[in-house]
């Protein structure tokens, strides 16, 4: 006896309701994707670009800066992270841009002297940083400058370490 086959019903072809399906599946998963990504991105705000943290800033730091980082491709204000006079009155600043790159400033004498850079002052770009109040930067020459909120080192090349203690303001 031969199996029973029934074909008088004609079978619909699913080649076309099945790559329908995977398209709207494709774009439903890509919309989705897209704003997952749009949303974490909005909650890290704008240093995800730049990898920095920004940390608590306040004034302005002065135009002698403001200028000074703009030749150094500073993004927006820089904003005063911290400000060290010593005991031999030279006062060193540490900025902060809108994306959180840091610049140091420095000028013998404090704001109120003349400023001449690679003179009286002298301005580093890239600055590094441990914890809120601990800043370094190399100079051209391989000097690092190091400042805190209690003193500013330079560690010359040579190996000589010359120390000023931060004095209250």
């Amino acid at each position: 006896m031969t199996p029973h086959d029934d074909h008088s019903q004609q079978r619909q072809p699913l080649f076309f309701p099945v790559v329908i399906a995977t398209v709207l599946l494709t774009i439903i998963g890509m919309v989705g994707g897209y704003l997952l990504s749009e949303r974490r991105s909005g909650e890290s705000g704008r240093n995800e670009s730049s990898g920095r943290d920004l940390l608590p800033a306040g004034q302005e730091c002065l135009q002698q800066t403001q200028e000074m980082g703009a030749k150094f491709n500073a993004v927006g204000t820089l904003r005063q992270v911290l400000r060290v006079r010593t005991e031999s009155r030279s006062v060193a600043w540490i900025c902060q841009d809108e994306v959180g790159r840091l610049f140091y400033h420095a000028n013998k004498g404090g704001a109120d002297a003349p400023w001449v850079e690679n003179k009286t002052a002298l301005f580093l770009a890239d600055v590094n940083h441990e914890g809120d109040y601990e800043f370094w930067a190399t100079a051209a020459d391989g000097n690092v400058f190091r400042v805190s909120n209690t003193r500013l080192a330079v560690e010359y090349t040579d190996g000589r370490i010359e120390e000023q203690s931060a004095v209250p303001e």
